[in-house]
């Protein structure tokens, strides 16, 4: 079952985070708090969405996205931050239908994308997404801004 999550649903949420990041190995980066989360999902000014997937009553997976715009195509699209099925329940068909959910919302509402990133050694996952017919953007190469850099040059005159 895929469901809208609710304020409730934030500890867990921030839980598949911080699990997200130790299986991308990287736990020092996921830094967010519950609070953070509360107020980007369910603030006066909601900036993210998230749905969760079930198994008998049991949160198993998330997707957290937020809205993109494309200025080639005149519309929004959803930007899929993180997708994380819990290993136990891999295999279960969660992905897939939290993906499936995201592209009725982008069919739905006119969005005619619907993007994400995966990092190159995670193969499991390049394969899953591909086998759902997405395709890589191999001509974009995604740049980042963080910490230093971004405060020396946001600092600048």
């Amino acid at each position: 079952m895929i469901r809208t999550a609710t304020p409730a649903d934030v500890p867990v949420i921030h839980a598949m985070v911080r699990e997200l990041a130790e299986y991308e190995k990287v736990p020092d980066e996921a830094r967010a708090t519950p609070a953070q989360l509360r107020e980007a999902l369910f603030g006066e000014h909601p900036a993210a969405f998230a749905h969760l997937a079930e198994e008998a009553g049991e949160v198993v997976g998330f997707a957290l996205w937020f809205l993109n715009f494309s200025t080639w195509r005149g519309v929004h699209g959803i930007y899929l931050e993180d997708l994380y099925v819990r290993p136990q329940a891999r295999g279960g068909g969660h992905g897939r239908a939290l993906l499936t959910e995201l592209a009725r919302i982008c069919v739905a509402r006119g969005y005619e994308r619907l993007e994400w990133s995966v990092l190159d050694w995670n193969r499991p996952s390049i394969e899953f997404y591909e086998a759902l017919g997405a395709r890589p953007q191999d001509e974009w190469t995604v740049y980042r801004l963080t910490d230093g850099a971004l405060r020396e040059l946001g600092s600048r005159d």
